[in-house]
C-alpha cells in the first residue's frame, strides 16, 4: 500500500508548516503542555528558562523553549474536541510524517501530552481549588465514531454503559483512560477520577438559558455512574493518543462544584497554582 499522502489530506502553509498549528517539525518538544485558552500560553511559559518558538495562528499559539535543561512546548488548543481532532491529527504529522515527502516515517515518535485545564465537579465531596486528575474518560461527543480503527473498553466503560439511562445519547459514548506512566507523575494530586467530556457548554453541562436541558438531573445520574468532574476536551486527548501510540493525561483544577453551587474565589491565584504545580513534576 502506498503511504504518499495527497495535498488535500495533509495540507501544509508556504512555508511548509502544518495548516493549523502554523508549526514546522522543530518547532515542538518532545513533551507539551496543552491549555485551552491562549491567554494562558504566557502564564506558562514565563516560567521557562528560555524562549526560542512564538507562532501562532488563530486559537492555536505555541511556545517552545527550556526549562531546567529541558526542552518544552506549552500549546492553547482552544475549546472543544473538534479543536482536539485538529491538535492531535497535526502534532501527530509534526513528529511522526514526513511533510517534505508526504509520507509516513518508519520510526514511530511517541509524544507526552500534558493536558492542563480547569473543570467543574459533579461529585459534591470534591472541594474547588484542588487538582484532579483523569484516570478513565467518556466522550459525549461523538468524534471517535468518525474513525475506523478506533475501540476501547474496560471496567469502567462497561459499567457505566449498562447503567447510562439515556438511550438518545447512547450512540455518541466513546471512552478511553489515561497513561499509567504519566499517571505516577502527578500521584500526589488530591484527586483521581473518572472524567465526562461535554461536547458543549450549556445545556450539554445542564445551563439553561432560553433553551431547556435534556434532563435537570443530568449531572447528578453522572456522579450515580462514576463521574467525577466535567470539562471539554479530555476524551479526544485520550482516545487519539491511544490511536497513535502517544502517552497522555489531564490535570485540571477544580473551580467550581456544580452540586454544592460553588465557583472558586480566586480562579486567577487557582490558575497560578496549577501551572506551577503541573511545571514542578513535569520536569523536576
Amino acid at each position: 500500500m502506498l503511504n504518499k499522502l495527497a495535498a488535500s489530506e495533509l495540507v501544509l502553509n508556504d512555508d511548509g508548516s502544518v495548516y493549523h498549528l502554523n508549526l514546522l517539525p522543530e518547532d515542538i518538544a518532545a513533551k507539551v503542555i496543552l491549555v485551552g485558552d491562549p491567554d494562558r500560553v504566557p502564564k506558562v511559559s514565563k516560567y521557562f528558562d528560555t524562549v526560542e518558538i512564538k507562532k501562532n495562528k488563530r486559537e492555536f499559539y505555541t511556545h517552545t523553549g527550556t526549562l531546567r535543561g529541558e526542552r518544552i512546548s506549552v500549546m492553547s488548543t482552544g475549546i472543544g474536541t473538534e479543536n482536539i481532532d485538529i491538535v492531535m491529527n497535526e502534532l501527530d504529522a509534526l513528529v511522526n510524517i514526513d511533510l517534505q515527502k508526504k509520507e509516513f516515517k518508519t520510526e514511530h515518535t511517541s509524544l507526552e501530552l500534558y493536558r492542563m485545564g480547569t473543570c467543574g465537579s459533579v461529585n459534591p465531596d470534591v472541594q474547588v481549588d484542588n487538582m484532579l486528575v483523569t484516570k478513565n474518560v467518556v466522550g459525549l461527543d461523538g468524534l471517535m465514531h468518525f474513525y475506523q480503527d478506533y475501540s476501547f473498553e474496560n471496567e469502567f466503560s462497561k459499567d457505566f454503559l449498562e447503567k447510562f439511562p439515556y438511550e438518545k445519547i447512547r450512540p455518541m459514548l466513546y471512552f478511553s483512560e489515561w497513561s499509567e506512566q504519566l499517571g505516577e507523575v502527578f500521584k500526589d494530586a488530591k484527586y483521581h477520577g473518572n472524567t465526562a467530556t461535554f461536547p458543549g457548554f450549556y445545556a450539554p453541562q445542564g445551563r439553561e438559558l432560553r433553551l431547556k436541558a435534556l434532563d435537570d438531573q443530568f449531572l447528578e445520574t453522572l456522579n450515580d455512574l462514576g463521574i467525577t468532574n466535567f470539562e471539554m476536551e479530555t476524551s479526544a486527548i485520550y482516545a487519539f493518543s491511544k490511536l497513535l501510540g502517544h502517552k497522555a493525561i489531564t490535570v485540571n483544577n477544580v473551580i467550581a462544584n456544580r452540586r454544592r453551587g460553588e465557583f472558586s474565589a480566586d480562579h486567577h491565584q487557582s490558575e497560578k497554582r496549577l501551572i506551577e504545580w503541573v511545571l514542578e513534576r513535569v520536569i523536576n
